[in-house]
């Protein structure tokens, strides 16, 4: 019997789901933190060499009868990167005398496409903390648009969000702006009250900035003025992934997914941006996805069937 094995790879926790060749489950099983570019390769491959290896015995599945393993992480959108992940992994394997017969690392956002469109072309706007889009065109070509981070790009992201309400709120506190909801939602949620209060707390290191987005979002419910300007800009920006992404499939009909708390739970950001995309591009075709992003994973390691 063959035996195939897919991982969703977090900052928080990491998830393992194994199938035989007859696409019946056989188990899951959870592990720590996979985030390799926070915790090191070394520490992530200890972490994921044991979640496999504890998995495979505690099953009794012979290593040899594993055909393939996919853990798509965070941290692992660079080919360089991702392939530091697999050699730590391949190499703390070899350590123990085992031989993986397949192991691959891609990006959390390429499973969760798979997850959304296994096998066919489509594609997902990721909106959480940061944005990004891939695509998956009828040929199997990947293509990507945004992902540049927060220093050059997540456009429409939490984090952007959160980042242009705490501008608001600085605006306000020193006179060169309007006053804001935002700034008192801030106050009663992180007591955060004046100048230098937001200062420490910002550039302390600490303070999670796309935690702000939804208190823009609920700013912008209650009519605030610079909340809902915020709100229709970034949605634009959303927007412009959709035409981009449009143009690089190049009149392929374009089947999108949307990903991230930001878009997917209703609130007036994400009501916002599904009213903007059915009146601006009418032919994309929404189409979501209950399954968890571990299967993109199970998926692309059923690959090597």
């Amino acid at each position: 019997m063959q035996y195939f094995i897919g991982i969703d790879g977090g900052g928080t926790k990491t998830h393992l789901l194994c199938v035989n060749g007859e696409n019946t489950t056989i188990g899951e099983s959870f592990g720590g933190n996979s985030n390799f570019l926070m915790n090191g390769v070394e520490t992530v491959s200890e972490t994921i060499y044991n979640l496999i290896n504890d998995f495979i015995t505690q099953h009794k599945i012979p290593y040899p009868a594993l055909c393939s393993v996919v853990i798509g992480t965070t941290g692992a959108g660079r080919v360089s990167d991702a392939q530091k992940l697999e050699k730590g992994v391949i190499e703390k394997f070899a350590q123990n005398n085992i031989t993986l017969n397949d192991f691959r690392v891609v990006s959390d956002a390429r499973i969760a496409l798979e997850t959304a469109f296994p096998g066919v072309s489509g594609a997902i706007l990721i909106a959480g903390t940061g944005s990004i889009m891939f695509g998956k065109t009828a040929s199997g070509e990947i293509l990507r648009v945004g992902g540049f981070g927060r220093f050059l790009g997540d456009e429409g992201s939490g984090f952007k969000i959160g980042q242009r309400g705490l501008r608001a709120v600085c605006k306000a506190l020193d006179g060169r702006g309007e006053d804001t909801l935002i700034r008192e939602l801030v106050a009663e949620k992180h007591d955060l009250r004046d100048v230098q209060g937001l200062i420490t707390a910002v550039y302390s290191g600490g303070f999670d900035i796309a935690s702000t987005a939804p208190l823009v979002i609920e700013a912008a419910e209650k009519g605030d003025a610079a909340a809902i300007q915020i709100l229709e800009e970034e949605s634009d920006n959303l927007l412009e992934h959709i035409a981009a992404m449009k143009k690089k499939f190049a009149g392929e009909q374009l089947k999108l997914s949307l990903v991230g708390s930001t878009l997917t739970k209703p609130n007036r950001y994400s009501d916002l941006f599904k009213a903007k995309l059915s009146e601006k591009h009418p032919d994309v075709i929404l189409q979501q996805t209950d399954l968890p992003p571990v299967m993109g994973a199970v998926y692309m390691a059923q690959e090597k069937k």
